[in-house]
């Protein structure tokens, strides 16, 4: 999707959880287009107050405000010919929002405190890491801003639900951080990696790069071990993966409140989680706490699967995968299957 977006011209709405390396594709969308030899100016809507924000998107003339000793070039203007990447288009105000809306269908806009018309030729790439459909429901978003960006949207999925991308992410990290240090870590131990796969990384790819970049300060030879990484990654899977935040207007239905009364549910029918070194009794529990999990979020949801994946955290092939693999019909899921 990134690939046909930046052969475009279109605006671009990139979906996804903080960490997930949104930028990252804001990035890869500039480089493949054909403005790659322009500029990509990057903002971060949610670090600067709404007056600042807009001096900063749009410029200002000397005197429109205190403070404002010179005529400033704001960011779209920076921009021209290439992309502008606003981070966090959520927490912008409904007052900024038309005038945002008015540089995607105009082009064209006013420095603060000028009456000069400026106009620019940006591509715009949104991203936020709430669901702006739900905030347009709210009345916290405009809706016609919405559709403006919302032209291509592309969902970035969460680390949880993407695991075969953790070892290379790995070796990746361990490289930068290795070069950054002088030193040379090259292996990673069979314990550490399924404890990383298996965790729930609420923050994504960005708090992988932070156990890596620990995991090389401290390692005494070339290889992470168990030793170099946080407990909480060998203690705690379970519980972390099931109470990870989500990002969907299903998520502001189905919230995470339900789900621990759910996993309070499960737990009282007997289900106790082994030792983690007892490696094979250890699957066979967490499997057995799966299933009943599923079967539970199943009826809780009518089993309507795309809202069970929502609830739990994972997307929607790795929910089928799941029900194949513990045999759950999900015409079966009945208060009689399941109490």
């Amino acid at each position: 999707m990134t690939r046909k977006a930046a052969a475009s011209q279109a605006s671009v709405l990139l979906i996804g959880e903080t960490g997930t390396g949104k930028e990252l594709v804001a990035r890869a969308l500039h480089l493949m287009s054909n403005r790659d030899s322009g500029p990509l100016v990057k903002v971060n809507c949610g670090a600067l107050s709404e007056s600042l924000l807009e001096s900063e998107l749009f410029g200002h003339v000397r005197g429109s405000f205190t403070g404002a000793v010179a005529n400033r070039t704001g960011r779209f203007e920076a921009a021209h010919t290439g992309s502008i990447f606003l981070d966090e288009i959520n927490s912008t105000s409904l007052q900024l929002q038309i005038k945002l809306l008015r540089v995607l269908q105009e082009r064209e806009f006013e420095r603060v405190g000028d009456t000069q018309t400026v106009q620019v030729d940006v591509r715009v790439i949104a991203a936020s890491n709430r669901d702006l459909w739900s905030l347009v429901k709210r009345h916290e978003f405009r809706e016609d801003l919405y559709w403006r960006l919302n032209v291509v949207p592309i969902q970035i999925p969460p680390l949880r639900a993407r695991p075969a991308d953790i070892p290379p992410l790995v070796r990746y990290f361990a490289k930068v951080y290795s070069d950054a240090n002088n030193v040379l870590v090259s292996r990673i131990s069979r314990e550490a990696l399924e404890a990383l796969e298996s965790y729930s990384w609420p923050g994504n790819v960005r708090e992988l790069q932070n156990y890596i970049e620990r995991a090389i300060i401290l390692s005494e030879d070339d290889t992470i071990a168990r030793q170099h990484l946080p407990e909480h990654l060998f203690d705690s899977e379970v519980a972390a993966r099931l109470t990870a935040p989500v990002v969907g207007s299903d998520a502001q239905e189905l919230d995470d409140i339900e789900l621990a009364e759910l996993v309070r549910h499960v737990v009282q029918r007997g289900l106790q989680v082994a030792e983690p070194s007892d490696s094979e009794l250890h699957s066979q529990v967490i499997d057995q706490f799966e299933k009943e999990l599923l079967a539970q979020v199943l009826l809780r949801c009518g089993g309507v699967q795309t809202k069970a994946a929502t609830l739990l955290g994972i997307n929607r092939n790795t929910l089928y995968k799941k029900l194949k693999q513990f045999g759950l019909d999900q015409s079966e899921m009945t208060e009689e299957k399941v109490e």
